[in-house]
């Protein structure tokens, strides 16, 4: 994990600072710390007196972030293994009521991608697991594979991904796990690879994997994403000080419409203002560098 802490390179680092301005003594709350990037640059701007509280549900992550963040000794970082849906449970057993700046990073870290045993990627064979937090007994992406019937893999494969080939991959996938059990990577990503040229020969030419967008969808399904966003949403207003701001990464459709939808209805309640009416992309320089970051969508919003 330390090598890999290097090669990992947090995305629009710069304007996360930027629009965030963090000041001395203010509270940030980074629910998705992974390797501590956008945590390196914040907490010497806390400094003196501020304070740091990072969650993450991978508790390997949370590990290498420890010790990258132990080097800053004036402002106080703490580090907990909790998703940031339950961000409250958190602030309450640190004695918080309330941040003055919330921070989320949707995206799956590098070092998860590049990890063969975590099942994140089709590039190289592994076992299809897909957990962020693997010290519990939550279902893997195996288990929703081999064991849901075919119309709710189809729907599971369109609504989380918009995949248009969802019912056509369902019932492939149907059909070789009647065969044997669906265990890794490779054999999920062959599967579906035959189902997209099922019919008329080859598939269409794409820029990207054909199983890109069903391990997307597992993904978000195995570690109850959207769920876990709107449930963060829900619970904003109630943490967040006047005039702290709420700074989102996303890096697909679903994420980044909740975030919209959430800032346009608390705007029209005059609850927040909207600090980016267009999201912040990547600069060309950036997107060259740091390939994860094309995708990548900064919205940020202020309380009144």
């Amino acid at each position: 994990m330390g090598e890999v802490q290097h090669e990992h390179q947090p995305v629009l680092v710069d304007a996360v600072l930027r629009l965030i301005d963090p000041q001395p003594g203010e509270v940030v709350l980074d629910g998705t710390v992974g390797l501590g990037g956008h945590a390196a640059a914040i907490v010497p701007r806390l400094s003196p007196g501020g304070r740091y509280v990072g969650l993450d549900l991978d508790s390997e992550m949370l590990r290498t972030a420890r010790e990258r963040l132990g080097q800053f000794t004036d402002a106080a970082v703490d580090l907990c293994h909790l998703s940031y849906a339950d961000f409250p449970a958190a602030l309450e057993r640190l004695g918080l009521d309330a941040v003055d700046h919330m921070l989320l990073d949707l995206g799956v870290n590098s070092a998860q991608l590049t990890e063969r045993e975590r099942g994140f990627s089709f590039d190289a064979d592994g076992p299809l697991d897909m957990r962020y937090d693997r010290t519990g007994d939550a279902p893997t992406a195996a288990d929703l594979v081999n064991a849901l019937p075919e119309n709710e893999l189809a729907n599971l494969f369109y609504y989380n991904a918009q995949e248009g080939n969802s019912r056509k991959i369902a019932k492939r996938i149907c059909q070789v796990r009647h065969q044997g059990r669906i265990t890794t990577t490779l054999a999920l990503a062959r599967a579906v690879a035959t189902a997209q040229g099922a019919r008329g020969g080859a598939p269409r030419p794409s820029k990207i994997n054909p199983a890109t967008r069903v391990f997307q969808a597992l993904r978000i399904a195995v570690n109850g994403e959207l769920d876990n966003l709107r449930q963060f949403l829900l619970q904003v207003v109630a943490y967040l000080r006047p005039g702290g701001k709420l700074v989102i990464i996303s890096f697909h459709s679903l994420e980044d419409r909740e975030v919209k939808q959430f800032v346009r209805e608390q705007k029209a309640a005059r609850v927040f203002g909207d600090l980016t009416p267009r999201p912040v992309i990547a600069e060309p320089a950036e997107r060259s560098e740091n390939p994860r970051s094309r995708n990548a969508k900064l919205r940020v919003a202020r309380k009144m």
